[in-house]
This record gives C-alpha cells, sequence and structure tokens, in this order.
C-alpha cells in the first residue's frame, strides 16, 4: 500500500520539471475518452524507458482541460522507440494527486494500454512502439 502512494507521489512530481527532447520525430496524441466530470485537469507523462519510468523521469509531461468528459494531450518530436503514457484526473485542480488514508487513490487515473490492476503502473503493461508515423492513443480510466 505505501509503495501504491510513494510510486503515485513521484509520478506527480515527475509531472513537474522534465521537458521533450529536441530531436525530430512524429506526434502522440493521447485522448481520456471517459473522465467522470469536467471539473479540474489531466495530467499526462511520457516515459521511455522502465527506467525512466520507475526513476519517475519523463521524457515529456502535458496537461488538459476536460470537456465533455474527455482530454487531449499532444506531445510533439516523438523519435522512434518504445512508450508508455501515465495520466490521472486532477479533480479538485490541487496540482496533485489524491489519496484516502488507507493509500489508494481518490482521483482516477490510467495508462496507456487500459491495463487495469491492483497495484501501481507498470511500463511494461502501459509500453506501445513509436515508428515514423503520427499515432492517437485513447485512455480510459
Amino acid at each position: 500500500m505505501i509503495r501504491l502512494i510513494l510510486i503515485l507521489s513521484f509520478f506527480l512530481l515527475a509531472l513537474i520539471g522534465y521537458g521533450q527532447t529536441d530531436k525530430q520525430g512524429v506526434n502522440l496524441t493521447t485522448t481520456v475518452v471517459n473522465i467522470a466530470n469536467d471539473k479540474g485537469k489531466i495530467y499526462f507523462a511520457l516515459y521511455n524507458s522502465e527506467e525512466n519510468f520507475l526513476a519517475r523521469k519523463p521524457v515529456s509531461t502535458a496537461s488538459s482541460t476536460i470537456l465533455n468528459g474527455i482530454s487531449k494531450a499532444e506531445f510533439s518530436n516523438v523519435t522512434t522507440g518504445f512508450y508508455a503514457i501515465i495520466c490521472f484526473h486532477d479533480a479538485n485542480d490541487n496540482g496533485k494527486m489524491d489519496f484516502q488514508d488507507n493509500g489508494m487513490p481518490l482521483e482516477d487515473y490510467g495508462m496507456t494500454n487500459n491495463v487495469l490492476s491492483f497495484g501501481p503502473p507498470q511500463f511494461k503493461d502501459g509500453k506501445f512502439e513509436v515508428k515514423n508515423t503520427d499515432l492517437t492513443l485513447d485512455i480510459k480510466f
């Protein structure tokens, strides 16, 4: 339980400080399609390896407003390789993911490939490949 709290807390911290690389690449559009309400924002983090995922070092981050239960984020100049995206709904717009006293998340979260698990997100579960064409992905909470 504490591990889940730590992993999700570090995920939030990682969203704040890391930017996209300058290499040329494709556009990656991510859409969360089933948000419970239009309050707050959705925060996204793009990871390019298991090591960066575990170290909470995304290659890029984004945030987006919500309209009619849908939120979109675009990552530009994404180079070829394997990636995973995790995101969460900051419903109360306080800039962080909130948890119950027992460590369970109070706000919805998800990742690419829409894997549902009872533990913290894993890079291998959300991994997808970027090739030489633009890519659009849907994430469900």
